[in-house]
């Protein structure tokens, strides 16, 4: 019976793994990573939106964006993923065409933000705005759709660390497909049989909550600062690297490795040193961009106006700011607010 309680008592100290991560409607395989990816994509599109139209950018350009940025955002990160962990798919006995399997996990964040620039430059260039402008938008919702993206690393059973008796460590379980044995990735855990260095660092988590502070550092900085001219974007990179370098420490899985550190350790630290050059830098380049700078070519001005000011009276910042402004101009508003309204010779 003492050693039911201890047990019992081990396992709630414990966070517990799910039993798989996929499930099966007929023959349609529905993937908790894919969801966990596609959740996050929205959200960052929905943040994204409201930021820019706050800046001052026209309604449904970040849509507009994201067309182009999201599908070239996903090869650039499996290309990222293959490329570092080309020993997984390719060599003696490998399957190249693995490599083409992205639902089975398995994509580089810098590569989708590399590949993804890409795409959301071309967006930007036929709408006519600045690309620096909409990363600083994006930021935030970039860095919690990672956190969200994580989920999906729980339901899969990976990017875990080392074992630990901490309490938070992670219960990670066998899991079994009878129709492959080999591929843990679509089994099932049946009887929660503990893997040998089960419970683990749940590195993953400690991501997710890293990015979660990350975005709401970002968030509080441009609102307290107004950053502009992509220091927005620059603070985000800095921030999610610093904390991706520590725990990438953490991490067990295979990797591969340059003068003794993970390969994905020394993108941490190059992108990290260079996001900081790029924040002092662009400082130079003055106040944020002027809202007039980011309204798109094909829409007519009016709208844009029109966009602005709603969202302005939506978050509250146009109170605000008269609440602020100096006696002299809110004396001012109120004498012309007064004044006789001049004729329309149009009328």
């Amino acid at each position: 019976m003492a050693d039911v309680n201890t047990a019992s008592a081990a396992f709630l100290a414990t966070i517990p793994s799910p039993d798989q991560g996929v499930w099966h409607i007929g023959p349609v395989p529905i993937r908790a990573y894919a969801l966990c990816i596609i959740a996050g994509i929205i959200v960052a599109i929905w943040l994204g939106e409201r930021r820019w139209v706050n800046r001052g950018g026209t309604k449904g350009t970040v849509i507009d964006v994201a067309v182009f940025a999201v599908p070239f955002g996903l090869v650039g990160g499996r290309l990222y993923h293959v490329i570092t962990d080309n020993q997984l798919y390719f060599g003696e006995g490998k399957n190249p065409l693995n490599a083409l399997k992205i639902w089975d996990g398995g994509l580089g964040i810098w590569g989708a933000i590399a590949l993804g620039a890409v795409g959301a430059l071309i967006a930007c260039r036929r709408r006519g705005i600045p690309l620096p402008a909409m990363a600083d938008a994006l930021a935030p919702g970039i860095v919690i759709a990672q956190a969200i993206g994580r989920l999906g690393n729980y339901f899969n059973q990976e990017l875990y660390g080392a074992h630990t008796d901490l309490p938070w460590g992670l219960e990670i379980y066998q899991r079994y497909n009878p129709t492959n044995p080999d591929d843990f990735l679509n089994g099932i855990a049946i009887g929660h049989v503990p893997l040998p260095d089960s419970p683990v660092h749940p590195t993953f988590l400690y991501e997710l909550i890293w990015n979660l502070g990350v975005a709401l550092l970002v968030i509080w900085a441009d609102k307290k600062f107004r950053l502009g001219h992509g220091r927005v974007f620059a603070l985000y990179v800095a921030g999610y690297t610093a904390g991706r370098f520590w725990i990438e420490m953490m991490r067990t899985d295979t990797a591969n490795h340059i003068l003794g550190l993970r390969v994905n350790v020394w993108t941490s630290i190059l992108l990290f040193a260079a996001a900081i050059a790029y924040f002092v830098l662009a400082a130079k380049r003055g106040p944020r961009e002027a809202p007039e700078t980011l309204w798109s070519k094909d829409v007519p001005r009016e709208d844009a106006d029109s966009d602005s000011a709603s969202a302005s009276a939506d978050s509250g910042e146009s109170h605000a700011e008269v609440a602020a402004a100096p006696d002299t101009v809110r004396d001012s508003a109120a004498d012309k607010a007064t004044e006789d309204p001049k004729p329309d010779p149009e009328k």
